[in-house]
């Protein structure tokens, strides 16, 4: 199989090579470009070989193999919490290890409670040569992530970013997915849609001003009275909130927007138990799609976040990193989308 010629100068300056090009050129397909180029499983030696020379030609910029080195991953208090009660931390770490599985790099797991912890890491990732980098599982704290400041690897968060963009990060799209959320409940006919949130992390943050954004483009009243915190992510808490609020004001809001799953279930059963229905008298949604969001009765509307590509994509933003190109650090958001399902509907006439 012989190289077709890439794009050339020719007299003005050439365009940026694809991999695209390196594909025509080859007559592979894109994947397998890409995957030779990774340095992946399951590309022939001379198609390989055929790839690596092509894109030497045209000056693309080869990411750097990591085969055979390890990643630490610094698993937050929170994140280890949250692995124990629901799955969104176990969906990261699956789309993180089979990113991993598909570079050939080894993820080396450390529970962080603290700064020493933190500084502990650091140090054991600096003395490791076989260490790439280290990924932050679910850390806001500005104190535990000073030790990074100086630091001469690569460190990227999974699910939080710096405010000051001084680290690179992965996150769902939280405040647009919010926005969409809202958007649809209010589509329905909703105008009072309180927001059920845990406060404390700035990943929720984003959800609530997504919440405020949608209701204050359609003119209606994103009033602090219509946030509604709960102090942990239990069901529990969530249907005690929701029960105290119908106790003490009545039935004044027609849908929930909860900043989580977990309290969207507790949204329910404090709506059913107050004598209520679900979504007959109060449209209920949720933020995750995790499994059981299917099986709840009613079935739960839910954004569905993409939790596996926050583990797979913060991979590859480490290992960009690895290249040795000036890269400043990038915050990368990955879009979500609504699954409806049977817990939202049209606002009850004459409410």
């Amino acid at each position: 199989m012989t190289a077709t010629p890439m794009p050339g100068k020719r007299g003005k300056k050439s365009r940026r090579v694809r991999l695209e090009d390196i594909a025509e050129a080859c007559g592979v397909s894109l994947s397998t470009v890409s995957r030779a180029l990774a340095g992946e499983k399951g590309v022939r030696a001379e198609i390989r070989q055929q790839v690596l020379e092509a894109a030497k030609t045209a000056n693309y910029v080869v990411p750097t193999a990591v085969a055979g080195q390890k990643v630490i991953l610094a698993a937050s208090s929170a994140a280890m919490i949250d692995y124990v009660r629901n799955q969104f931390t176990l969906y990261v770490l699956e789309g993180l290890n089979e990113r991993a599985r598909a570079l050939g790099l080894e993820i080396v797991t450390r529970p962080i409670a603290d700064q020493a912890e933190e500084r502990g890491v650091l140090e054991e990732a600096r003395n490791d040569p076989q260490v790439a980098g280290v990924l932050f599982l679910t850390v806001d704290d500005e104190g535990m992530l000073a030790a990074t400041r100086n630091f001469d690897k690569p460190v990227v968060l999974l699910n939080s970013d710096d405010p000051y963009m001084r680290l690179s990060s992965v996150t769902p799209c939280n405040r647009s997915s919010a926005r969409l959320a809202a958007d649809h409940l209010i589509a329905l006919g909703h105008k009072r849609i309180l927001f059920l949130m845990r406060p404390g992390r700035r990943t929720i943050e984003r959800r609530r001003e997504g919440w405020q954004d949608a209701l204050l483009s359609r003119g209606l009243a994103a009033d602090a009275d219509l946030v509604v915190p709960v102090d942990d992510w239990l069901p529990d808490l969530a249907a005690q909130a929701i029960s105290e609020r119908i106790r003490s004001r009545g039935l004044d809001f027609t849908a929930v927007l909860a900043a989580g799953d977990s309290l969207a279930v507790g949204a329910m059963l404090g709506v059913q138990q107050m004598g209520y229905s679900v979504p007959g008298d109060v449209s209920v949604m949720g933020m995750d799609d995790l499994p059981q969001a299917a099986f709840l009765n009613p079935p739960l509307t839910t954004m569905h976040i993409p939790m596996r590509e926050i583990g797979s994509v913060a991979l590859d933003l480490l290992r960009d990193n690895l290249s040795g190109l000036p890269m400043p650090p990038r915050r990368v958001e990955l879009a979500c989308h609504m699954v409806e399902r049977s817990s939202t509907g049209p606002v009850r006439q004459g409410t």
